[in-house]
């Protein structure tokens, strides 16, 4: 088969890497890329782009960012380049069936996950926040239902016991590249078949939302630490010192500690505050309290009177 025409269509970091594998192995053309549009963010809210769009741009590749993927005028532009092959990787969008069927081939999705396990939107965060010593990436056709077609691709990958979202993150991205150049060869090759996934296996990986990041100190120690490791940084770990105020956590060290209730501030002196959890206890070596800028553990400790005894959270 000759080189395929590829539509490379992402917003997350996920999708950079995609697209530097697909230019540097130099057997594909990649005829577009579809991005999110640019959206308002950081200070002063100015439109900033996606992180692939800038990308793609310097690479002086056609860049389409449409608020509406599935819109009949955009979805004729894309079949006016008669792609091959359309891959998806974190873009953000549902896409129609009008849109899946453009590709000669399909269209395909990069997933950070070992699917059928962590379905959605957010794989890597919960495979670390539920303490998974491993994951992966797996390429699969993109059908209506959500990351449920045929897998064509799958390897597995170590979780580091000190790996975090924005650490593992970009390893399976550089991971999922190589896998998407391979499945690129093979369907050059001819071999277009994947193989069903065992829906009796499937879990789900929600989208976060801001309160899945207040710490439940009734949890063991470690769990709670792994809940950071998912979501930092968002939307990270917090709680609620006496009185109110907003206390966020960015690091911490898992330590034994006495017996008191969950939340319980078991000593206020050393690296950081000592606080009892479920079983266990942890160490908060880096805190930022609202208004203030991230600081470690003992800076906060002197500034803010915090006694044994004292509950956080409550």
């Amino acid at each position: 088969m000759d080189r395929l025409k590829v539509i490379l269509m992402g917003s997350g970091a996920l999708a950079c890497p995609l697209l530097e594998g697909i230019l540097a192995a130099g057997r594909d053309d990649l005829v577009a890329v579809v991005t999110q549009p640019d959206r308002a963010g950081g200070r002063g809210m100015h439109c900033q782009p996606c992180a692939l769009k800038p990308l793609a741009v310097g690479r002086g590749l056609p860049v389409f960012d449409p608020a509406d993927a599935g819109e009949e005028g955009f979805v004729a532009q894309l079949a006016a380049l008669e792609p091959d092959v359309i891959v998806v990787a974190s873009y953000g969008q549902f896409l129609k069936k009008k849109l899946l069927a453009v590709p000669r081939i399909g269209t395909i999705n990069v997933h950070p996950s070992l699917l059928p396990k962590y379905r959605g939107a957010s794989p890597i965060q919960w495979a670390l926040a539920n303490g998974d010593p491993e994951t992966g990436v797996s390429v699969l056709y993109v059908t209506p239902k959500m990351d449920a077609g045929d897998v064509l691709a799958q390897e597995r990958f170590p979780i580091s016991p000190d790996d975090d979202f924005c650490s593992l993150e970009p390893k399976l991205a550089a991971q999922g590249a190589e896998l998407l150049v391979r499945v690129l060869d093979g369907f050059r090759a001819g071999r277009t078949q994947g193989v069903p996934q065992d829906e009796s296996r499937v879990t789900l990986a929600r989208k976060l939302s801001k309160e899945d990041g207040l710490v439940d100190w009734s949890l063991p120690a470690e769990a709670i630490r792994n809940q950071l490791r998912g979501f930092s940084p968002w939307p990270g770990a917090y709680t609620f010192l006496p009185g109110g105020l907003l206390l966020k956590i960015h690091e911490v060290k898992v330590e034994a500690g006495a017996s008191a209730p969950p939340g319980t501030v078991l000593e206020a002196a050393g690296a950081g505050p000592l606080v009892a959890t479920g079983r266990g206890a942890l160490r908060l070596t880096q805190v930022q309290p609202a208004g203030k800028k991230p600081m470690p553990g003992a800076a906060f400790l002197c500034g803010y009177k915090l006694a044994p005894g004292a509950r956080l959270g409550a």
